[in-house]
Formats: C-alpha cells, structure tokens, sequence
C-alpha cells in the first residue's frame, strides 16, 4: 500500500509534505520543483533511475526521527512565505550571480582550450542571470505584492481589490513557464559538467566555480519547489476565499 501512495504521488506533493523527500530526490538528481507535477514512477523513468530504490529511500526518510532544521512552510500563510522567498532565495540568487559570472567567464578564458564545455558553460549562465534578473522583478513588483493584498484582504485589514492581470493564475502560469526556462538551463549546465565534477587537473577558481554551481542548483530547486508546490497553489486558493467567499463557505 505504501508503494503504491509513493508512485502514484507527485513529486511535488511529496516534496511539500516532508522535506526529508526533497533530499531524496536530489539525492536521484529527480526534479522535483518544475517538474513537480509527474508521479514518482514518471519521475524516475525521465531522470532513468530505478523507481524502486527511489521508493526505499522516501521509505527510510519517512521514518526518520527528529524534526531536522526545515520549516514547516505548508503551515505559513501566502503573504509571510512570499516575503521568506525573497529574503532568503531571491537574496541568494543576487548574491551568487554575479561571484558565478566572474568565475565562469574566468574559467572559460583561461580553460577553454583545453575544455570547451567550460566555454558553453559560461554563456548559457549569462542566460540564467539575464532570465532570472527579469524573472524576480516581475515577482517582487507584480506577483508577490498582489500575494500580500491577499492576504491582508483575508485577513480583514484592506478590501479586496481586482488585479489589472484579471487572477492570480495568470501570472502564476508565466512564472512557472519561466521555471521550467530556467530549470532547462540549469540541466544543461549539470550536463556540460559531467555532474559538476571538475577535472582532476582542475585549478582551484575551477573547482570553485562548479562547487558553487551544485550549491546554486540546490537553493534554485528549493527556490522553485516553494513557489510551485506550495505559494502557487497556496494564493490561488486564498483568492479564491477573497472573490467567492460563498462558494467556498459552501465547499467546506
């Protein structure tokens, strides 16, 4: 019964529920952030790892004791984890850019004779950066501040107001569109690296830059794996009780 709540799960959901189960699929190299809405079994057949061992590992997570350090972020209201999404990720993506540009193009000039995919490497980060500076702004000043009136609007303490975008879903759906641009890219650049394992010959500005590459693939997993699992759903939901409060009250 237990294999068959972990296949038929999405990753996304699963990854919401325990974060012990995001450490596993990072673990498998499974994306559970953008591609967060494929069950396990689906999961495993695209990264090409046996479903099997993935389902003992979310087994033995399942069981583990303590809470660990992670949050509870299910239980956040909208508006309080819109503004932990930009304090902690947003905050570690502005920091880590523009460290990964200088070490990138450094690695490139200096080893693209040799190595060529560092070349490729340090192009498709510009993309990344160039995306992200964009994608973050339409986050910070349309999506989020909308998030928090909201909020506030459930909570009583401002009337509700119609966005000029019509629904939450709408930015939502450009923003995980954006997501899965920039997951793509990331992919890539775990490709070009061979799993962001520097050759043995590598400098240290070399072993640097893919060190930081792998931490900056984690933060941006969880980074989205917030946004898309739980806010996302988590605001629509809450406009929802806003505009149709009948219709929900009905509901429950």
């Amino acid at each position: 019964m237990e294999q068959l709540i972990f296949e038929r799960a999405t990753v996304g959901e699963l990854a919401a529920a325990n974060f012990r189960y995001a450490g596993v699929f990072n673990a498998f190299h499974i994306d559970f952030c953008c591609g967060g809405k494929k069950t396990v079994g689906e999961a495993c057949a695209t990264a090409e790892v046996p479903v099997e061992s993935v389902i003992e590992a979310l087994r033995v997570a399942s069981t583990a004791a303590g809470s660990g350090a992670s949050h509870d972020f299910q239980s956040w209201t909208a508006g309080f984890l819109a503004d932990y999404i930009v304090n902690v990720h947003h905050r570690y993506v502005r920091e880590s850019l523009l460290v990964l540009l200088q070490y990138s193009e450094k690695v490139a000039r200096v080893h693209g004779g040799q190595h060529p995919e560092v070349v490729t490497i340090a192009e498709v980060f510009q993309q990344i950066m160039d995306e992200l500076a964009s994608h973050m702004f339409k986050e910070e000043r349309i999506l989020f501040p909308y998030i928090r009136a909201l909020q506030s609007a459930a909570e009583g303490n401002m009337p509700y107001q119609r966005p000029p975008f019509g629904s939450a879903q709408n930015p939502i759906r450009m923003m995980e569109a954006e997501h899965e641009q920039v997951g793509e890219l990331v992919r890539r650049i775990r490709e070009l690296s061979g799993n962001f394992v520097p050759p043995a010959e590598a400098c240290n500005s070399y072993r640097f830059l893919y060190g930081k590459l792998a931490e900056f693939e984690v933060d941006l997993h969880q980074h989205i794996h917030l946004e898309n699992n739980i806010l996302f759903p988590k605001s629509v939901a809450l406009e929802t009780s806003v505009t149709q409060p009948a219709a929900t009250a009905d509901v429950s």
